[in-house]
């Protein structure tokens, strides 16, 4: 049986307009990310990263092209039905974590849960307690955001994004904000979630923690330049031998 297609765009393209203008954001971005796959997108400043996120993320619409999330024709939805889109397929981690201060990480988590209208999760306190034992702080679910360090922040916003099972974990520069290590605990933490069957997309500009995962897509000037398996993948252990770091 053939995978299911969690991501495919076709010939997708986005002009930005000023005035007489046109800035060709992207052009005819052909991807196909299948269920269960771990990839990173990297590029430099200006290359469209950030525009083909918020496409992926049903957050903007392209110009041109097709796009289909977990077998959703996404381009003819209204406001509504991407919101409810986004709530139900996707789980957003971004660089700045957007949680709530003086809240518990798992107020924190259940709030996706407050939003979704499918009657799937009636026992919200159980799920988020659930998510939050799968990245790790089982101990920490009381705790306030302040009260965390930033690498525990991160993944309360981790099982914040897993919460309600989406199709697609859409990390947003995940580690942007952390030191080496906590950067290295949350790409291996990527990495059993994956394990685990979740399909996950990175944004990243940091070349090492792309490696944990288990493709690259590489854009320049908004097109994709690049699209290869990775070989040779970093592991926790080989990226904290590599940095001289210490368990």
């Amino acid at each position: 049986m053939a995978a299911k297609k969690v991501i495919e765009t076709k010939k997708l393209s986005k002009v930005f307009k000023n005035g007489e203008i046109e800035v060709h954001a992207l052009t005819d971005i052909n991807i196909l990310i299948e269920d269960g796959e771990f990839v990173a997108i990297m590029g430099a400043s200006g290359s469209g990263k950030s525009t083909l996120l918020n496409i992926l993320g049903c957050l903007d619409k392209p110009s041109d092209g097709e796009y289909f999330l977990d077998g959703v024709f996404v381009n003819n939805l209204n406001k509504n039905q991407l919101a409810a889109i986004r709530n139900q397929k996707i789980g957003f981690i971004f660089q700045s974590y957007n949680l709530l201060p003086r809240t518990t990480a798992l107020e924190n988590v259940e709030l996706p849960l407050v939003y979704n209208r499918t009657g799937e999760f009636l026992n919200p306190s159980e799920h988020a307690k659930k998510a939050l034992e799968k990245v790790g702080l089982g101990n920490r679910i009381y705790h306030k955001t302040n009260q965390l360090s930033g690498g525990e922040q991160q993944r309360v916003a981790i099982a914040r994004a897993l919460v309600n099972n989406p199709a697609l974990i859409l990390s947003d520069e995940a580690t942007g904000n952390l030191d080496s290590k906590a950067s290295i605990e949350v790409a291996d933490l990527f990495v059993k979630l994956n394990d685990l069957g979740k399909t996950i997309l990175m944004i990243t500009h940091e070349s090492d923690i792309a490696q944990f995962a288990k493709r690259l897509i590489y854009l320049r000037d908004g097109r994709v330049l690049t699209d290869e398996l990775i070989k040779n993948r970093s592991t926790k252990e080989s990226a904290i031998r590599e940095l001289g770091l210490t368990e």
